[in-house]
């Protein structure tokens, strides 16, 4: 059996269920040794995985604000972190279908993505279905498959803009969300996020790795480049606060952090202008 192959055959099916049956299965065939990935077929370009009906995706404007004061607010940010694991999973066998030739490592490190979101997905469904809901009762905006395609035919890109600034986001915001869940007494949510928490850890790595690796090939420096990057792809640098012990140890550099910190700073400070601004010219 091929890698490429199974990993195409995972990214189009459109059932979550039979999507996380393959890519478990894969996972466990390539532990095994039994997948070829030296030779496989030019890979297509597959710009969307497949998908049922449901979820519904709208503008990211158009999704509600989320919170916990309710089970139905609380099950809809579950769902949309379980949609952007189920996305997370498409973006692991899309990486390992997508670029040939690198090495073995970077292989393993996909395929052991494409595991670890395929067991956040089921641990996140498993929320949903404790609260009464169903992956696929709330619409979801699809910005982070849109920044996938975007950086597609550049990994360089992809391993920055995807992994290390749209998923390290989640380094930041999950203990806030494990300690609210914990206090409502969800303590199966609670731990899925302290379990999804510590593996994204390992997730933005395999980004930052990959990424300083295509940075060595091209002999530039990844410092610099990163921000590049960042100004490129997005509007906006990455906000703040920032989690640092959970970005070191994902394989962010002091001076990353430290001009993230000034970037998120120059933003805030520029807000507060723009407000004085307007109040002087309303009165």
């Amino acid at each position: 059996m091929n890698l490429y192959q199974q990993a195409k055959n995972c990214f189009l099916s459109p059932v979550p269920e039979e999507k996380l049956q393959l890519s478990l299965q894969i996972a466990s065939d390539w532990e095994a040794g039994i997948l070829d990935w030296q030779e496989g077929e030019t890979p297509l370009q597959l710009d969307q995985p497949g998908k049922l009906d449901k979820p519904v995706f709208v503008e990211l404007k158009k999704i509600k604000k989320r919170g916990f004061n309710s089970i139905q607010q609380r099950a809809s940010l579950i769902h949309a972190l379980a949609h952007i694991e189920l996305t997370a999973v498409n973006l692991a066998w899309d990486s390992v279908y997508r670029y040939r030739g690198l090495p073995k490592e970077y292989y393993d490190d996909w395929v052991q993505t494409g595991k670890e979101e395929s067991q956040h997905f089921q641990l996140l469904q498993q929320s949903l279905n404790n609260m009464g809901y169903e992956y696929g009762d709330f619409p979801v905006h699809n910005e982070l498959w849109q920044m996938a395609v975007t950086t597609a035919d550049d990994l360089m890109a992809r391993m920055a803009i995807v992994h290390r600034v749209l998923e390290a986001r989640a380094l930041d915001v999950i203990p806030f969300s494990v300690d609210k869940f914990r206090h409502l007494g969800d303590k199966h949510t609670a731990d899925s996020l302290i379990i999804i928490a510590n593996d994204e850890i390992g997730h933005v790595n395999a980004g930052a790795r990959w990424f300083r690796y295509r940075c060595e090939q091209e002999k530039v420096n990844p410092d610099e480049m990163f921000f590049k990057l960042i100004k490129k792809y997005l509007k906006a640098s990455p906000k703040g606060p920032f989690n640092y012990d959970a970005r070191l140890k994902a394989g962010f550099s002091q001076n990353e952090l430290q001009e993230l910190e000034r970037l998120d700073l120059e933003f805030k400070q520029n807000k507060i202008k723009q407000r004085k601004s307007s109040d002087s010219h309303s009165s």
